[in-house]
């Protein structure tokens, strides 16, 4: 729908007669389909006329339409899958000796060694999970993710729900939520940053919501949202999400760093691996029917992530970069096992750090330690 070519004729065909465009061989594929969202209505009544065959169509989007861009929900005739950048596994910097399904399936025989170095790690970051930059050179490669950024900035936000946004403000507005990745932060934390900054602080809380919602419209951000069990005691527990972008390459292109520059700076750096490994276990976890979670509790007991399978198999998972962190996170994860009501949920199918060292094992204590880069799905 976007072919600079045949986009005119084929807005043009859409608007007369959208039918004319399910013709064909199918599978038919529909790329950048909400440019005119009366397609999915279009393919919702087709597949319905053909007696609902499965597979006939496959619409492809890089943005969310306008909630009243469509009449019919498609319940019944489309399925939707989120399309997310590669995993570690997937550009083969991870080389999948740890499956995360096994470990739910009660494998606890941990060998694992990941050759991803810390520096690999890093680079990995910045790159990002983005198809085109895998196997590019570096330098092209780490260009990809700026590019995105600036497209984002001065265009997309603005051309999803056709609302001029200020690119100035945008920019801002992601160099904050940057900064503030892999937090709990609220939408006043993220304006009393910008407004801190050397740029213009007018920015409203609404305004800023307003923006937000349309970077979650074209999947630039995408939070994690609380897990809420059921406990033994009555200690609250938080529901605020966890700020992330879809691909933590986001945060390092809008601040400008480079793999070095992570390197010189671990305290940040431990902010973007978590990010990092929130994103590989989203990939990871949809593919074996699960979704991913964070823990956070008024006792100030939390849990980076929590992988929890539609069966209700769970797992809490802290993320850590290094190994001094290591012993801390343990007590952690055994204090949250402690303290869910067991008789009301199951048991978690296993308790994991998940690292940017080298080698896995099981710990004495039953918690298992493995490194990113020998996770798969």
């Amino acid at each position: 729908m976007q072919d600079p070519d045949k986009s005119a004729s084929y807005l043009m065909a859409a608007d007369t007669k959208p039918s004319l465009l399910l013709q064909g061989d199918t599978p038919r594929l529909l790329d950048e389909w909400q440019s005119a969202p009366v397609l999915w209505d279009a393919v919702r009544f087709m597949v319905d006329q053909r007696g609902g065959i499965p597979g006939q169509f496959i619409l492809t989007g890089s943005a969310v339409p306008k909630d009243d861009a469509v009449s019919h929900s498609g319940t019944g005739r489309i399925s939707r899958l989120m399309m997310r950048p590669m995993s570690l596994f997937e550009s083969l910097e991870s080389n999948g000796m740890i499956s995360l399904k096994s470990l739910f399936e009660g494998n606890e025989n941990l060998e694992g060694f990941s050759g991803l170095s810390i520096e690999g790690a890093a680079f990995a970051i910045t790159r990002g999970g983005w198809p085109a930059s895998i196997g590019d050179e570096d330098g092209i490669a780490l260009q990809h993710a700026v590019d995105y950024v600036e497209a984002i900035i001065n265009a997309d936000v603005s051309r999803v729900d056709g609302v001029e946004k200020n690119p100035t403000r945008v920019r801002a507005l992601l160099r904050s939520y940057a900064r503030n990745l892999s937090t709990v932060a609220t939408i006043k934390t993220i304006h009393d940053d910008i407004a801190m900054g050397d740029t213009d602080s007018s920015l409203s809380d609404k305004t800023i919501s307003q923006y937000l919602l349309a970077l979650d419209r074209i999947f630039v951000t995408e939070n994690l949202p609380a897990w809420n069990p059921v406990l033994r005691s009555k200690t609250a527990i938080r529901t605020s999400v966890k700020r992330h972008f879809v691909d933590p390459s986001i945060a390092t292109a809008v601040m400008r760093l480079t793999p070095s520059r992570l390197l010189d700076d671990f305290q940040y750096f431990g902010f973007l691996f978590e990010s990092l490994c929130t994103r590989d276990l989203r990939v990871y976890a949809e593919s074996i029917d699960g979704q991913v979670f964070h823990y956070r509790d008024a006792s100030g007991l939390e849990s980076d992530t929590v992988v929890c399978l539609n069966d209700g198999r769970w797992a809490p998972i802290e993320v850590k970069l290094g190994a001094k962190e290591i012993e801390e996170a343990a007590e952690h994860l055994l204090e949250l096992k402690a303290k869910v009501d067991t008789k009301k949920m199951r048991e978690p199918s296993f308790l994991m750090i998940l690292t940017g060292t080298e080698f896995a094992y099981r710990r004495p204590d039953g918690v298992f330690v493995v490194p990113i880069g020998c996770l798969k799905n």
